[in-house]
């Protein structure tokens, strides 16, 4: 048994309703007659010595105060007699007694610590549990050995009532084995439940003398208590703060989606649909000419499809600003390489183990990247730019393996997330899966973008 209180079922099962029946046979029924004997033995070779130490150093206190030189010594005995015992019960009934806190004796004179350290209760308890427990084993184990001594001769006087008969004859020697046989079996669920009950006893007194005292508990409990509390209130202040972190990164996204949304809309107004409108009014120019002027209308249907071209062209551009294809077809690593072959500032990619990141990370990930190396084209006027990406266990924030991209570049610095550029839209995106981003951009001395992503994003 290892909780710290004594559990009635484990440690004294006859007393109760279910191990009743069974307490002769029961184990906790051995365990209880060898800690009463044993117990017995230790507290009358190791508690009684003790005992009589404690007492005649405390009677020799008003001798001239010869006492307290003792006395502190003594209790320092009955203390360890008291650690013994609890070993012991520990060892034999498995029930753990914690040991009490010590009272460290202090002051400024020699008598006041003195007089302190002859009071340390810790030491009294434990000559006072010596005292007790030698009374309550003496009685327990006496009363042990008696049901089991007239268990015993009950049986022996049974055997001779049906070996050698008697002369009250056959009815009485009948009435009279039976009732010895009752008695035999009453004594034997005596000594059973004495000796459950006899453990039972001393682990509780143990508890009460040997252990921490009331006002102990309450201090720990209250400790204890205000710990949890302080713990409660830390775990709500950081359920507030996420709430708000979580609310603005929900507008965040949901800002820069619509951002998004609007970029697309103008960008097939402005560009596919425009050049789809023209390539349907040259193909229809093309229909009218072609039986009367050969020659325009072949000149209308080369401009047809070099329109049909261009449309292509910022097709192809448009979807690869939603969802690139080569990161769907070639993973992460293929992608950006990609965009380090578009650049026009030469950039250099390092990137591994990227397959362990979820979808989602990586298309983040990938527009991290677009964005910041269109950045470094635009505005920071930069040699060369490094593009480094990793799955790393663990990452700053300490959430478990997460996808970490960094962007650097010898350019001129100075960047900064604006409302409405495009890195503080990255922020938001970022943000919305539960990410970190570091921007750090100190003037003329270029501009390091890290960004970590969750793998499970």
């Amino acid at each position: 048994m290892t909780s710290t209180e004594p559990a009635t079922g484990r440690v004294a099962p006859a007393l109760t309703t279910s191990g009743f029946l069974r307490a002769p046979f029961a184990p906790a029924t051995y365990h209880g007659v060898a800690q009463v004997v044993v117990g017995w033995l230790w507290a009358l070779t190791a508690g009684l010595p003790v005992m009589i130490v404690v007492v005649t150093a405390a009677a020799l206190v008003p001798v001239l105060g010869l006492g307290l030189l003792v006395l502190p010594p003594a209790l320092a005995l009955a203390r360890a007699f008291g650690g013994a015992e609890r070993a012991r019960l520990a060892a034999q009934t498995g029930a753990v007694v914690p040991a009490p806190a010590r009272r460290r004796p202090g002051g400024p004179h020699r008598v006041t610590r003195l007089w302190a350290a002859s009071s340390d209760p810790v030491g009294w308890r434990a000559t006072a549990y010596a005292v007790v427990a030698l009374l309550l084993t003496s009685v327990y184990l006496a009363f042990v050995v008696a049901m089991a001594a007239g268990a015993v001769g009950g049986v022996v006087l049974a055997a001779r009532f049906l070996l050698g008969g008697g002369d009250a004859g056959p009815l009485a020697t009948a009435a009279g084995t039976l009732l010895l046989l009752v008695a035999v079996v009453v004594a034997l669920w005596l000594a059973a439940c004495c000796a459950q009950a006899g453990t039972l006893t001393i682990v509780r007194l143990a508890r009460t003398l040997l252990g921490p005292s009331a006002a102990a508990q309450a201090r720990a409990a209250q400790a204890l208590a205000e710990s949890e509390a302080r713990v409660a209130e830390s775990a709500a202040a950081a359920a507030t703060e996420r709430a708000d972190v979580l609310s603005e990164t929900r507008a965040a996204a949901l800002e820069a989606a619509d951002t998004e949304r609007r970029r697309i809309e103008r960008d097939l107004h402005d560009g596919a649909q425009q050049r789809l409108v023209a390539l349907g009014v040259t193909l229809g120019t093309a229909r009218r000419v072609a039986e009367r002027e050969p020659a325009a209308a072949v000149d209308a249907l080369e401009q047809a499809h070099g329109e049909v071209k261009e449309t292509l062209a910022e097709l192809r551009d448009l979807v690869r600003g939603i969802h690139p294809a080569v990161l769907s077809d070639r993973g992460l690593d293929a992608a950006l390489s990609a965009l380090a072959a578009r650049s026009p500032v030469p950039v250099r990619v390092e990137a591994s183990g990227l397959e362990a990141a979820g979808t989602t990370a990586q298309a983040a990930a990938y527009f991290v990247v677009a964005e910041a190396l269109t950045n470094v084209a635009k505005h920071a006027g930069a040699s060369v730019a490094h593009v480094r990406a990793a799955v790393v266990p663990e990452g700053a924030a300490g959430s478990g393996p997460v996808l970490r991209v960094e962007v650097t570049d010898d350019g001129r610095g100075g960047a900064g997330t604006a409302p409405g550029g495009g890195l503080a839209g990255l922020r938001g995106r970022v943000a919305a899966l539960d990410g970190t981003f570091d921007l750090t951009s100190p003037a003329d001395a270029g501009t390091r973008l890290t960004v970590e992503l969750p793998c499970a994003s």
